[in-house]
């Protein structure tokens, strides 16, 4: 705080405040059983003629190694955090700091190159607004300073990192009424929202609430959002997407993806990994349940012209959806609805969330709430997808909940479904007699249902 205008020395009012949050950060790391700690310092450090002089302090006084990185490695760092976590492999990110905005070119799922620019939202504040600089003064320095940006880092895709842009998205999000409360994936097209960013850059404090933006960001919000009209600009973006997670967990990823090249494998999403695991799953095996259900929406894909792309939802539904018995074997599909709702954050857009969220909702008799369906669909898949969606989801989970039957055949012909075992589906049978069916489907069982002969 007030280095900018004091050519970067850290002052000591931030030295205080520093000391004090590292000491009680401390604090809370001896509560836990913890074997490593990693510590950072970005543009502020790096920037201060004392920087090393304040690290070794520290290490003096908390005995904690603090590592001040460059620009490009905290560029690397955000990167890493979005592409593991986010529904991409191509775009540009972009965080906008205190001191540096820094950029990283990703393409197919590789971080190719990075770059960091002296722009960042308090650096602008202390030398352009808190000395009555003028607006166009501020713009002319943050365009002299994006003009150094190399000419390949363009792409339609911006990822965007970092407190400022989370800010701007969440304003979005209230202006629009978006129906999700979840920053982390929520994207958006440039054009709509030109108007708006021009708006916070130019606002007075007092009209900042009025734009959905909060009081803790009101002393770098219209710096941000210049820097960042800037950017996006340049590198020629048509589309944000928004990430929840930025240099914080990319430290994090750094160490523990070292092993496998930086990326999680591609069968492992971290969310549903996680929730699998803290909800004790380990006795459900789902990959028949997977395989059935794959050849029951081929048939669909087929028949009802179901768009391909919502197999992949489908999928996470069957996989997810033993958590939910694991709260209460009633209302099961319910717990899990809520659990995913706020649980299946990483590798997954808003629109599979809440699709997945939704076919574990109506998993049972009833395929479709109206309320429900108007709360969520804007993103959400047209009403007849949706019901088939679901129609098949159910189909699958009864038969394998009611049966120890491992494999069936499905035929689909005349909007006529036909599961065909030789063996008995008697419980399954009396299950689906009360499910929903999509408007022009009838559903026919052909088994074998035979007992012992009794003469009583």
């Amino acid at each position: 705080e007030g280095a900018y205008a004091k050519e970067g020395y850290l002052q000591p009012i931030g030295i205080h405040r520093a000391y004090l949050a590292l000491n009680e950060f401390i604090k809370t790391i001896k509560q836990y059983p913890v074997k490593q700690t990693l510590c950072v310092a970005t543009s502020a450090l790096r920037d201060a003629p004392n920087g090393k002089s304040f690290t070794s302090w520290i290490k003096q006084q908390l005995n904690l190694d603090i590592e001040i990185i460059d620009g490009t490695v905290e560029a690397r760092y955000g990167a890493l955090a979005a592409l593991n976590l986010l529904p991409i492999s191509n775009g540009i990110s972009i965080d906008i700091g205190g001191g540096s905005s820094d950029l990283a070119l990703i393409k197919n799922s590789k971080i190719i190159d990075t770059y960091s620019i002296n722009l960042g939202t308090v650096r602008i504040k202390e030398l352009f607004f808190d000395t009555d600089s003028s607006i166009e003064e501020a713009n002319a320095y943050i365009i002299n300073e994006i003009s150094k940006l190399p000419s390949h880092f363009r792409h339609p895709q911006a990822i965007g990192i970092g407190g400022t842009i989370r800010s701007l998205s969440k304003g979005i999000m209230k202006s629009e009424a978006y129906p999700l409360d979840k920053i982390h994936a929520f994207s958006y097209k440039i054009k709509n929202h030109l108007e708006y960013f021009k708006n916070i850059s130019t606002a007075s404090k007092t009209l900042l609430p009025y734009l959905h933006i909060s009081k803790g960001r009101f002393d770098t919000i219209r710096e941000g959002a210049l820097i960042f009209q800037a950017i996006i600009n340049t590198i020629e973006a048509k589309k944000v997407i928004t990430s929840g997670v930025g240099v914080r967990e990319g430290v994090f990823l750094n160490s523990f993806l070292e092993k496998s090249n930086f990326i999680f494998p591609k069968n492992i999403n971290p969310s549903i990994k996680s929730m699998r695991d803290r909800f004790d799953t380990s006795y459900s095996n789902t990959s028949k349940q997977k395989k059935s259900a794959k050849k029951l929406f081929k048939l669909f894909s087929k028949e009802e012209n179901l768009p391909k792309l919502y197999l992949k939802t489908l999928l996470y539904a069957i996989r997810l959806t033993p958590i939910g018995y694991t709260f209460n074997i009633y209302d099961a599909h319910q717990h899990a609805y809520y659990t995913i709702k706020h649980e299946f954050n990483f590798g997954v857009t808003h629109k599979e969330m809440i699709l997945t969220a939704m076919l574990l909702r109506f998993g049972g008799e009833k395929l479709y709430d109206k309320e429900v369906y108007k709360k969520y669909k804007t993103v959400l898949p047209k009403k007849q997808e949706l019901k088939i969606l679901s129609f098949i989801y159910t189909v699958i989970i009864t038969l394998y909940e009611n049966s120890f039957i491992e494999d069936f055949e499905f035929e689909l012909k005349d909007n006529l479904l036909i599961i065909k075992t030789d063996k008995s589906l008697y419980l399954a049978e009396e299950k689906l007699k009360d499910l929903e069916c999509p408007s022009n489907i009838e559903l026919k069982i052909q088994d074998i249902q035979e007992i012992p002969r009794f003469n009583f």
